[in-house]
């Protein structure tokens, strides 16, 4: 491990996460917004489902680690929303599974430390029109609708309330936009940078007014290293050094 430790946000998810950190992506940002305070940690499987997941939870957060996680974000569910293929095969997750599912996730996560927090992105909205256009020679018939999306969304905040775990509402927050269905994706299905900044800040909303001990927002972290230095740069008087340890703190305050 590379020193010293810091606190760790996990990632834990599909391809919404795996190509967070690309495209100008969310977790790319939170990266950069928690530069010196916190490590992002990615954990993201493209064309997962909640039962795949939930296969390799254990694996992916032992309970024995000495170290545990200070946040996950977890985020299933749209490849789960896919129409069942007549073959069986294929991502779809049936509803009351996908619910138990994210249920067991949940509850192994909150069963890692007590300090541990969690929150859950519920799925997101879909441009049906621009998958098939980008999509449609890639794989087969792609069966998901943005009615699907709803009612997965919808379960995911529903179980989210029962278990008193944090869950953003992506599918309403993303179409809050006038532009949504042309700004935000980038094939109908995962992020544009525009549409990331709308996960980041729905992310930094909540750790601002999570009343967690400590807090996990980006401002209640300290900077590491960030202590006066005779090596800092010179500043204009020639005589002085200025301590840039927090210069980014005026370029992130576009996110509250």
């Amino acid at each position: 491990m590379v020193g010293p430790e810091r606190p760790q946000f996990v990632l834990f998810g599909s391809s919404i996460v795996q190509l967070s950190f690309s495209n100008e992506g969310w977790g790319s940002i939170l990266a950069d917004i928690y530069a010196r305070k916190a490590d992002i940690l990615l954990r993201g499987y493209c064309g997962w489902n909640s039962r795949r997941g939930l296969q390799v939870l254990e694996q992916i957060f032992p309970k024995e680690a000495s170290v545990q996680p200070a946040l996950v974000i977890v985020y299933f569910g749209g490849n789960d929303s896919m129409h069942p293929h007549p073959s069986g095969i294929g991502p779809h997750v049936p509803l009351p599974e996908y619910i138990e599912n994210m249920r067991k996730i949940a509850l192994h996560l909150k069963s890692l430390s007590p300090t541990t927090r969690i929150i859950f992105l519920s799925t997101p909205p879909i441009n049906e029109q621009q998958i098939k256009e980008t999509l449609s020679g890639k794989f087969g018939k792609v069966n998901r609708t943005n009615e699907d999306c709803r009612v997965y969304s919808e379960a995911c905040l529903q179980l989210c309330q029962e278990m008193d775990v944090n869950c953003i509402d992506l599918w309403t927050a993303v179409q809050q936009r006038d532009d949504w269905l042309t700004t935000c994706f980038t094939d109908g299905i995962h992020f544009s940078p525009e549409g990331s900044k709308i996960v980041v800040k729905e992310i930094l909303k909540v750790l601002r007014e999570a009343e967690w001990e400590p807090s996990l927002h980006w401002k209640s972290l300290s900077t590491e290293f960030s202590e006066d230095s005779l090596y800092d740069p010179i500043g204009p008087d020639a005589k002085t050094t200025i301590n840039v340890s927090d210069m980014d703190v005026e370029r992130h305050m576009q996110w509250e």
